[in-house]
């Protein structure tokens, strides 16, 4: 039926836990970019890739991008429902439709419930899987309610066949490595969660891996000095597993509790620069054994089903632990989500769906298919 579809679609300060008496290395002095020192930080607009993700210099603290009133009103599944609304409609008015002048679910029908269902993002494998079940409960199908009651626990069962994500925290320093494609918001993640973790009174370092990009440094000093996190950078070009290594020596001498890894964006098609990832992954565990103990990969909702094979490559490559989606704020179909939890069995830890700090938050199952029907 899919190739059917197809065919169709082509017609149509210090630190109090520190040793006062204990000197820090040179060496480390030297990596360490100052994030204290405005000297150091160079005017927001000039540093982001896009209009959207600049911050006001004037907002130099973490209140700063704290959630505002307007936001706290609206609420967090007030901005999914938004984000989800391209596939709100195909799940929702489009199968009301189906139902326009039948009384149970014909062939027909369900050949046109798959095309709905494939142009939602969710992809052919997995929409054929929702098609399978549907099929088997048809005779039991009489009006859109119950069509959409058997999608939505189908689509649940793909959430929960999925293994927990990793919530507890095994080892101090805890240190997450983030990865993704470039532009797809890995460093605005980063300063997010860091944001996260500091205003609940941890410690958290993020290591400027990305040596590559010219403003990754800055960006994220940026977000740490709004976070206060510390931050260890290098020169430009350097060696990024370097960087990673000389971050968790920093981080375990000063009794950091939480790290977070910035990475180039690199292409998952590229087998150089995936091997570099690798490279960096071994780096980091021969400071610290057993670490990283995250791999987050950061995806773009609005690449659709690309985003599929990105998480497929990296996953091939490094071992994702976890997923965080960004840029489900309506302009994507949120059908995706279905697809990778259904596809790849990893866990969706973050949607994103804005710029602002409050807009990203852990993934709920259930909050999410609330939003979608």
């Amino acid at each position: 039926m899919a190739f059917k579809w197809f065919k169709k679609k082509k017609n149509n300060e210090k630190n109090p836990n520190e040793n006062p008496n204990e000197k820090p290395d040179e060496k480390d002095l030297e990596k360490t970019t100052p994030v204290e020192s405005e000297a150091s930080l160079k005017p927001a607009t000039a540093l982001f890739e896009k209009p959207e993700e600049i911050i006001s210099p004037a907002q130099d603290s973490l209140s700063a991008i704290l959630p505002s009133e307007d936001k706290k009103k609206n609420g967090f599944f007030q901005r999914l429902k938004k984000g989800l609304i391209k596939t709100r409609k195909i799940l929702n008015t489009d199968i009301d439709k189906l139902f326009l002048g039948k009384k149970g679910l014909d062939d027909e029908m369900i050949d046109d419930l798959e095309e709905l269902l494939i142009t939602s993002d969710i992809g052919v494998q997995t929409s054929l899987k929702l098609i399978s079940q549907i099929k088997g409960k048809a005779s039991e199908i009489t009006g859109p309610e119950q069509l959409k009651q058997i999608i939505k626990d189908e689509i649940l069962s793909f959430f929960q066949d999925l293994p927990e994500p990793l919530d507890q925290v095994i080892a101090v320093p805890h240190v997450i490595m983030v990865v993704g494609v470039n532009g797809v918001g890995k460093t605005t993640t980063i300063g997010k969660l860091a944001a996260r973790e500091t205003s609940q009174g941890k410690k958290v370092l993020i290591a400027a891996a990305d040596t590559f990009r010219a403003a990754a440094v800055e960006q994220l000093t940026i977000w740490a000095q709004r976070a206060g996190a510390d931050l260890i950078s290098h020169n430009e070009k350097s060696d990024p597993a370097s960087v990673a290594f000389d971050s968790i020596q920093a981080a375990i001498a000063r009794k950091t509790d939480v790290v977070f890894v910035d990475t180039a964006g690199r292409l998952h098609t590229k087998v150089n620069l995936m091997s570099e990832l690798e490279k960096i992954k071994r780096s980091i565990s021969k400071k610290l054994p057993d670490a990283p103990h995250e791999i987050l990969l950061v995806l773009d909702a609005t690449t659709g089903q690309n985003a599929l094979s990105q998480a497929a490559m990296f996953h091939k490559a490094i071992g994702i632990t976890g997923i965080a989606l960004t840029k489900l704020d309506g302009t994507a179909k949120g059908g995706i989500i279905i697809s990778i939890c259904d596809r790849l069995n990893i866990p969706l830890k973050y949607i994103g769906v804005g710029e602002g700090l409050e807009d990203l938050k852990e993934f709920d199952p259930n909050q999410f298919i609330e939003a979608l029907f």
